[in-house]
């Protein structure tokens, strides 16, 4: 069992940063990949970010590409999301979510573990 808390949101104007951190319990984070993901009022959850066990691979949403940064400290069982040159259409809940598998995946289905999500708002 693996439990997520996620922290760091919080409101910002565009053009502004925000560091999200996912901290996770469990002696065997590092045997997990670690995704993020977004899901706006009426819209479904979307995947933005994913990066391997040992952080050998890191996949981004185009949307995201080029602004925001996944890294993983497996000592400190946390994963971080770096959101740079935020925009008015990143506001969301942002999520993140444990997969035991070893391939890449954009499916939410195929995550094990979630947390509870931190609200993350980009004010024009």
């Amino acid at each position: 069992q693996v439990q997520l808390v996620e922290s760091g949101g919080g409101s910002v104007q565009a053009g502004g940063s925000l560091r999200l951190s996912c901290t996770a319990s469990g002696r065997t984070f590092s045997s997990y990949a670690m995704g993020w993901f977004r899901q706006a009022p009426g819209k479904e959850r979307e995947f933005v970010a994913y990066i391997s066990w040992y952080s050998s691979s890191r996949n981004y949403a185009d949307s995201v590409k080029g602004r925001f940064t996944v890294s993983k400290d497996n000592a400190k069982n946390t994963v971080y999301l770096q959101m740079n040159s935020l925009k008015p259409e990143d506001t969301a809940v942002y999520y993140c979510a444990a997969d035991r598998g070893i391939a890449f995946s954009v499916k939410t289905d195929d995550y094990d573990y979630w947390g509870q999500g931190t609200q993350v708002t980009v004010s024009s």
